[in-house]
């Protein structure tokens, strides 16, 4: 039950800084937004391992840095399209890659969930479908553009996922700061051989972006704690429903509607977690 605790508390976070980071970059560089976010997730989680102690290994912080990767190539796609399509669309297609991966790699490695955990797992898949389903999402110019963002988010992210769970229990979370270092580190190179602004300028526009910086490091460590306390294929399909948050923010304070189709996929997205919460 903990563990599927800490893998909801990991996707309302997930949700949450994709909302906002959307937000913000409809009106700034989109990798700007996302580079400082990652330096601040970094400082957030160094500050957290030197109150909780860890030993980690080499290999640990190889598994922190490959996901690192994964996460600059899931934020950097995830928020320019949230900037440039609906987040109705964007965000919910980036949850099909985010459990595919993890789903294969934790069956890989001998993760056996029950039945009834599989019916959830099997549920969550047309839930990512259909919850962008966006009511007159025409296949226009911006929904193609929402598609590909969403689907290379959805690959980076599913590969951080997979990275992270590989990481020591004993190792604290010293590797997650080198997590973030990296992913900016990448963000930061990406960017410039795309010629894409990426440079942090002090003109009062990065406030907000300092603010919810930590968020982001709140959703990874839940979802390494998570990892910690229960079955890698199961934590990683429950955080991968980050989507139905953004969604459901956007839906709130965007007034992006939403329609049928997306109704029964967040319906199927909530019987995943209770299907799962019980087939542990």
């Amino acid at each position: 039950m903990l563990a599927v605790g800490l893998a909801l508390v990991s996707a309302l976070a997930y949700g949450t800084s994709d909302y906002i980071g959307g937000v913000l970059s409809k009106t700034r560089s989109s990798w700007t937004v996302a580079l400082v976010a990652q330096l601040v997730s970094a400082l957030v989680t160094a500050a957290l391992a030197l109150v909780f102690a860890g030993s980690p290994t080499g290999a640990d912080f190889g598994w922190a840095a490959a996901g690192g990767v994964g996460e600059a190539v899931g934020i950097a796609a995830l928020y320019r399209g949230l900037a440039r399509g609906r987040m109705g669309i964007v965000a919910p297609i980036s949850g099909i890659g985010a459990t595919l991966v993890p789903v294969v790699v934790g069956v890989a490695t001998g993760d056996q969930p029950s039945v009834t955990a599989w019916i959830g797992i099997a549920l969550a898949f047309p839930a990512v479908y259909l919850i962008p389903r966006a009511p007159g999402s025409a296949s226009d110019g911006s929904t193609s553009d929402g598609v590909v963002t969403g689907t290379v988010a959805g690959l980076g992210f599913g590969a951080q996922f997979a990275f992270v769970g590989q990481i020591g229990d004993g190792s604290g979370f010293l590797p997650l700061a080198l997590l973030w270092l990296v992913s900016a580190a990448t963000i930061a190179v990406v960017a410039t051989l795309l010629r894409q602004p990426w440079i942090p300028r002090r003109d009062g526009r990065l406030g907000p972006v300092l603010a919810f910086g930590p968020i982001s490091a709140v959703a990874v460590a839940s979802f390494l704690l998570a990892t910690r306390e229960g079955l890698f294929t199961v934590v990683s399909v429950i955080a991968a429903l980050y989507p139905a948050v953004t969604v459901a923010m956007a839906a709130a304070v965007l007034r992006e509607r939403i329609g049928r189709l997306q109704a029964v996929g967040l319906l199927l997205a909530a019987a995943t977690v209770v299907l799962v919460t019980v087939g542990r």
